[in-house]
Formats: C-alpha cells, sequence, structure tokens
C-alpha cells in the first residue's frame, strides 16, 4: 500500500526545524531593533529653522523649538504651518530611519518590519 501525500523521510524536519530557527532568530533581531529604533531621536525644521521639532522611535514629539522672530500674535496660522510642516517631515524621517533599519533585519523582505503577512 503506497503512502498518500507527505515528504520521504527524513527529508522535511531537519528543514523545518533550520527554517523555525531562522525565524526565530529574525523575530529577536526585529524586537532587539525595534528596542534600538524605539531609544532614537530625529529632528526637523520649517521656516528655515525657525521651527524644530524632535520625534522620538516612538513616533512621539519630544521637543519643540521656536525662535523668538517666528512667533508672531498677528500671524498664528504660519507658526502652526510651520509646527506642523516640521512635526510630519521629523515623522517621515523616522519612518525612513525605521524602514531602513528593519530592512537589515528582513533582508528587504516587503511586510515583516509590522508583522508577518501571514
Amino acid at each position: 500500500m503506497a503512502k498518500r501525500g507527505g515528504f520521504p523521510q527524513g527529508a522535511m524536519p531537519g528543514n523545518m526545524n533550520n527554517l523555525m530557527k531562522q525565524a526565530q532568530k529574525m523575530q529577536r533581531q526585529m524586537e532587539e531593533t525595534t528596542k534600538a529604533i524605539e531609544e532614537k531621536e530625529v529632528s526637523a525644521s520649517a521656516g528655515g529653522g525657525a521651527v524644530e521639532v524632535t520625534v522620538s522611535g516612538k513616533k512621539e514629539i519630544v521637543k519643540v523649538s521656536l525662535k523668538e522672530e517666528v512667533v508672531d500674535p498677528d500671524d498664528i496660522e504660519m507658526l502652526e504651518d510651520l509646527i506642523m510642516a516640521a512635526a510630519n517631515e521629523a515623522l517621515r524621517k523616522m519612518e525612513e530611519l525605521s524602514q531602513a533599519e528593519m530592512a537589515k533585519v528582513t533582508g528587504g523582505l516587503g511586510g515583516l518590519g509590522g508583522g508577518f503577512p501571514f
């Protein structure tokens, strides 16, 4: 009676063990990289440096610096726009840094940085 399905004896278990070990190693590396990224900070400025915003690797704003000359009570809207522009640029830079660091771990495999796609 012939066996149905399955793999030839001894062909898969060793490979599956290696694959699982590699996946676990990659997961540990991703966790370590995530922790390292969370400790980093990135800054961006707007208005020729009049406004500077710093964000953490957790994508939280940790600092806003304003030069005195940008604070004009008659033009609050411009200040709001500069803060928003600097904050968005800092967040974009942090996202790029995060993706680049994760790509080092995943070897550039898409989708693995934010969790496995399956």
